[in-house]
């Protein structure tokens, strides 16, 4: 099978030879590392040597030609600090949400990253905007006067909420139509989950966060794309939730967040969703041995497989994990083991 072709099978739920592998996405710090150490220019000669399945095109700021130079989302918060009030923090009224200088989807302009695109081809293809409505709410708000809000003033979560969701469908739209078969799963992410729990309870996510979040995988569908959702964290409560909105791959399966354990997912929704991740960053390939990794990953693999794509439970890859660990990783899975 191609690479391709493996990738899609896996996350169809269909048969394929061996499960999937994708090397993440390294801290460009990381990729100076590992280049230097292959001796090699180009991170993608690292990627087709190990056998890499899987490549990712996040589509955002890149693509946005404001004509004054502004990013999607133009808005500074106050502080870095998640209790800190944002830009909406003191918003009473939907009309005061009207009022805000809201992106505009005239302005994208994804020539470039087509090109990109069509070198990608021999690969799974992940890609399209991020569409992190979840975060970006809670930027403009101020974390916890977002989720205070959901309860004091729920109009005016509901009216920021769609119109970021709005804009999202429509760019994506617009995406959509100009990439057609040059992709094969949209892939967006919001972190729902903390390392303990879900961030907000299963009430407020069916209120505030679900249905806006369907919007998002039935215009993935439309296109024919299936359907990748990335959220760190301790998802699990809302997982047969994901599944029934459309969510057809779960990534990244943090490994060491509650009750995301490997077994545990298997034994439940194994056959109903296929997974991307889970070999822990937190611990093992920062400070394991190749052996060690080599075990993991096909522990993983027994429990998860064969709807899997094997890969770190954070695609960022940090300098601090070695580079023998990936490689470790990857000739597990496409050696078997």
């Amino acid at each position: 099978m191609s690479s391709k072709e493996r990738v899609r099978a896996i996350i169809a739920g269909d048969k394929a030879e061996r499960c999937g592998l994708w090397l993440g996405d390294p801290h460009p710090d990381t990729i100076k590392i590992y280049n230097q150490r292959q001796g090699v220019d180009n991170f993608e000669e690292i990627r087709v040597r190990l056998g890499d399945d899987f490549r990712w095109l996040q589509i955002g700021d890149q693509c946005y030609k404001h004509p004054e130079g502004l990013p999607i989302w133009d808005f500074k918060p106050k502080s870095h600090d998640l209790s800190a009030e944002g830009w909406f923090a003191n918003c009473e009224s939907v009309a005061e949400i009207d009022d805000f200088a809201w992106p505009d989807v005239r302005y994208f302009d994804f020539t470039e990253v087509l090109k990109e695109l069509e070198t990608m081809r021999p690969y799974y293809i992940a890609s399209g905007l991020w569409c992190p409505f979840f975060h970006l709410a809670a930027g403009m708000f101020g974390m916890e006067n977002y989720f205070m809000k959901m309860f004091t003033h729920p109009d005016v979560v509901h009216a920021a909420t769609a119109r970021m969701v709005d804009f999202y469908i429509e760019a994506s739209r617009r995406f959509f139509e100009a990439a057609g078969d040059l992709m094969d799963g949209f892939f967006f992410g919001n972190d729902f989950g903390s390392q303990l729990d879900l961030l907000v309870g299963p009430s407020q996510f069916k209120e505030f966060i679900f249905p806006y979040f369907k919007q998002l995988t039935d215009v993935g569908h439309e296109y024919d794309y299936q359907i990748l959702l990335h959220s760190c964290g301790s998802i699990y409560k809302v997982i047969p939730d994901l599944i029934g909105l459309g969510v057809e791959a779960i990534h990244p399966i943090q490994a060491k967040a509650a009750n995301m354990q490997a077994e545990k997912l298997g034994a439940e929704f194994g056959g109903k969703v296929a997974f991307i991740g889970g070999i822990d960053t937190q611990d093992l390939l920062v400070n394991g041995t190749p052996r060690q990794v080599r075990d993991d990953v096909k522990r993983v693999m027994a429990v998860l497989g064969p709807n899997l794509v094997v890969s770190p439970s954070h695609e960022c890859i940090l300098p601090n994990v070695p580079f023998e660990n990936i490689e470790a990783m990857a000739l597990a899975v496409v050696e078997g083991g």
